[in-house]
């Protein structure tokens, strides 16, 4: 079975990719491949900041690499948290930045927000990008234990339950990182 690197330390979306993948590729993340360095996400979009980490992988390890940057965009915030999703109160700390939302959120009547996923794929000397979209509201109270972020307060349009309150595998069918990995996915069935 073929290599691939998703540059990620974070378990949750590791385990959600390579259920996504399991047929087509062993996905490795930054852990299995003894990179340490967390990757400086320095660029003003989602895009910039999953090349500057697939990049950096196929530099420094020579090995195919995806990465992706993720995040909540809020009409109401002027789309915010978006590329500061998991940092928006200072933190790399999922509670403090979903108190956060709901705090700015409070009185909004317009929740309308939704979840980005743009991941860029670098094989060899050729860069590729492929977005997902999921759209929704934010809810007032948090809602569920699986899932992570803001998944307990994000509730996706023509759903009932919050990304939390699903199991991995319906979430799975309809986030944004899904929707993304769909893209890749047929990508590289083509490719192959």
């Amino acid at each position: 079975m073929r290599e691939l690197v998703f540059a990620t330390n974070n378990q949750h979306k590791t385990q959600e990719v390579r259920e996504l993948l399991s047929a087509q590729y062993k996905v490795l993340n930054l852990r299995d491949i003894g990179c340490t360095v967390d990757i400086p996400e320095t660029g003003s979009t989602f895009a910039e900041n999953a090349a500057l980490k697939s990049q950096y992988v196929v530099d420094h390890y020579q090995l195919d690499c995806f990465a992706d940057d993720s995040g909540l965009e809020i009409e109401a915030l002027n789309q915010e948290p978006g590329i500061f999703s998991a940092r928006y109160s200072g933190l790399k700390d999922d509670q403090e930045n979903l108190k956060l939302v709901l705090q700015k959120m409070e009185g909004q009547e317009n929740r309308k927000a939704r979840f980005r996923t743009v991941i860029s794929l670098v094989r060899g000397k050729e860069h590729f990008l492929f977005e997902g979209l999921v759209y929704g509201t934010i809810r007032e109270i948090p809602a569920g234990s699986q899932g992570f972020g803001y998944d307990p307060i994000f509730e996706p349009s023509g759903y009932t339950q919050t990304f939390a309150e699903m199991s991995m595998a319906q979430k799975n069918e309809i986030s944004h990182r899904a929707l993304a990995m769909g893209k890749l996915i047929t990508f590289l069935k083509e490719q192959a």
